[in-house]
């Protein structure tokens, strides 16, 4: 039986060796969570029970368990690099279908745009979006950088905020009729930059008169003429018409009309414009269209205070075309694609799992692990929900093994070892001290 028990304490030393040495191995492996070597000891009993008396039969290497401790996170620079602070795992679709998960966040771009493990041999899962940007939270998804150009869109909205200064002079439109070559017959202007279908851009310049207490006129023109096209000069020229604007004693904004209305409010539609372009002081259709919704140009925010006119940035949501030059990776795991027409844009987001008992979870290989009946099914949701963990981009989450520890353990191991194989030794000059008295 001593040597029985002598020979089960070599396999656990042993095997306590081969767990401490993959630790040390994969010390600087990307995702990596260290293992640990646990062992019970081993009891020959019947079905009365092992008795008062009983020495035992050893030891045996109970389970071989996975440590999921955070490792550091540290910042690589790489555009695709992706650490998880906190719980969950990454989900990767094998090229055989089945579902891997991970903690190894190093992800590059496959030639099709696929965002795939450093190998291409599996394909990060996660949340679609749709045209608008918007995160579809359906079936998972290969996420996919798509390079095709962002299309245009048109222009619906205008909003910032202004101030007319309420100091200045009335300017009397009938002796002085409005004309946007001569600065003496407008107080102010203000351009915002519009978009057709087809993302060609527009100059909309609103030159704003002053015409009495507390009101002023609106005039507006697109590439120099007219919304609808109309020239304002020379053959077929058709006068601008001018949207009235209307405060209060406190300076505050009461309401707009634009002929031929009569309703006031604080928004200045414009539902005719017909995009074209102007050549030598012709202007011709382009062939595009506006929003079929018309623009909504939000006045609610001009106040008529005695300070300088000023203009805030307009904010419009039109853009013209444009080319992927970046990607961003938020917390929750949003990607955003940046293009060259300073427009962002959500393209998906980023899927995580969490098991009831990651123990039970099976390694695959490659810093992967498979579900099982231990591990219990996954639970999907964006990262940042419930005990999920947050996305740090560009950085990568080291190994949690700490190779003090490992050392210290590697040579209890190897004395271990030792301790066993004296046992033995001591057990076979036992034996053969028995058979010389024989």
């Amino acid at each position: 039986m001593s040597f029985n028990i002598g020979l089960s304490g070599l396999y656990a030393a042993n095997k306590q060796l081969d767990v401490t040495g993959n630790n040390i191995a994969n010390v600087a492996t990307t995702g990596f969570k260290a293992s640990r070597a646990e062992f019970a000891d081993i009891y020959a009993a019947s079905k009365l029970g092992t008795g008062q008396n009983s020495v035992g039969n050893g030891v045996n290497l109970a389970a071989v368990s996975q440590q999921f401790t955070q490792g550091d996170v540290n910042n690589t620079g790489g555009i695709l690099d992706m650490a998880i602070q906190g719980g969950g795992f990454f989900v990767q679709k094998g090229s055989d279908g089945s579902l891997e998960y991970t903690r190894s966040g190093a992800f590059r771009s496959d030639k099709d745009g696929y965002i795939t493990n450093n190998t291409g041999t599996s394909r990060l899962q996660g949340y679609a979006a749709d045209a608008n940007g918007k995160i579809v939270k359906g079936g998972l998804v290969d996420l996919q950088v798509s390079l095709s150009n962002l299309p245009p869109k048109a222009s619906s909205t205008v909003d910032s905020t202004s101030n007319l200064n309420s100091s200045e002079a009335v300017i009397d439109q009938v002796a002085k009729p409005f004309n946007p070559s001569d600065t003496s017959t407008f107080t102010t202007q203000y351009s915002t930059t519009l978009y057709d279908t087809q993302g060609n851009s527009h100059p909309m310049v609103q030159y704003l008169v002053k015409t009495g207490s507390n009101q002023w006129n609106s005039y507006t023109l697109i590439d120099g003429v007219n919304p609808n096209g109309t020239p304002i000069s020379g053959t077929g020229a058709v006068a601008p018409v001018a949207s009235t604007l209307s405060f209060d004693t406190s300076g505050k904004l009461t309401g707009v009309v634009t002929p031929p209305s009569t309703t006031s409010n604080t928004t200045l539609t414009i539902s005719d414009w017909k995009p074209g372009t102007v050549t030598n002081g012709v202007w011709t259709a382009n062939g595009a269209a506006a929003n079929t919704s018309g623009i909504a140009v939000n006045m609610a925010s001009i106040t008529q205070y005695n300070s300088a006119s000023y203009r805030n940035p307009p904010v419009t949501d039109g853009y013209a075309t444009g080319q992927i030059t970046g990607l961003k990776i938020d917390g929750s795991g949003v990607l955003f694609a940046t293009f060259s027409n300073q427009q962002s844009k959500a393209i998906g987001q980023i899927s995580l799992a969490s098991f009831n008992n990651e123990q039970g979870l099976q390694p695959a290989g490659s810093t992967t692990w498979k579900e099982t009946y231990a591990s219990g099914q996954p639970g999907y949701d964006a990262p940042q929900a419930g005990t999920l963990g947050s996305i740090v981009a560009n950085s990568l989450e080291n190994s949690n093994v700490n190779l003090t520890n490992e050392l210290v353990d590697l040579i209890k191991a190897q004395s271990n070892y030792q301790a066993n194989a004296k046992t033995i030794s001591t057990q076979s000059t036992i034996m053969q001290t028995i058979i010389q008295m024989a």
